[in-house]
């Protein structure tokens, strides 16, 4: 018996857009869509000069987050200003193409060319050039974060003191070293 497949994006995909502001979804990509969500995907500016794109659900989890921010604190409705500028609903065609609006095309410098790079549950698009500048190169710099982020042993072995964390309705434990 076969298990499901996992709905996540991966990997890195070529596309281009048109003189029109439309991009054709690489079909990768859009066969991760979940099958409710493949008309409407949401855009936003990404922290660095990129796009991020979101499926309803993911974008919903989100906006969730920055509703809850108190918008009687400065900080608070600053990032809420600013995270949700440009922030798009938009529609997928027959063929597959959205319009990707003028402003979030200026915004993360894409003409024509563009890379879309899969990290699970969004995508982002990237002018191919800027990416390059974005992206660790340093292979022993990658091995060192995967140490740190990625480490597989119970925290419970080794010394230090360990923090539960409690996110999104589920736990994970963080551990601080101890000499």
């Amino acid at each position: 018996m076969s298990s499901p497949k996992m709905k996540a994006f991966f990997s890195e995909h070529s596309s281009k857009v048109d003189g029109k502001g439309r991009l054709i979804l690489p079909s990768k990509i859009k066969g991760s869509l979940p099958e409710d969500q493949q008309d409407t995907i949401w855009l936003s500016r990404g922290f660095e000069p990129c796009l991020v794109m979101y499926t309803q659900e993911e974008w919903e989890k989100i906006y969730k987050q920055i509703q809850l921010l108190n918008p009687f604190n400065k900080k608070e409705r600053l990032f809420q200003r600013t995270f949700l500028r440009g922030s798009t609903d938009v529609d997928l065609d027959k063929t597959g193409r959205l319009l990707i609006p003028k402003g979030l095309l200026q915004y993360a410098q894409i003409e024509k060319d563009t890379l879309l790079v899969g990290l699970g549950n969004r995508v982002e698009l990237w002018n191919p050039d800027l990416y390059e500048k974005h992206i660790i190169e340093d292979d022993s710099e990658l091995s060192e974060l995967a140490e740190s982020y990625l480490n597989t042993k119970d925290p419970k072995e080794e010394k230090g003191v360990v923090f539960n964390i409690h996110t999104d309705g589920e736990q994970r434990n963080v551990k601080t070293k101890t000499e």
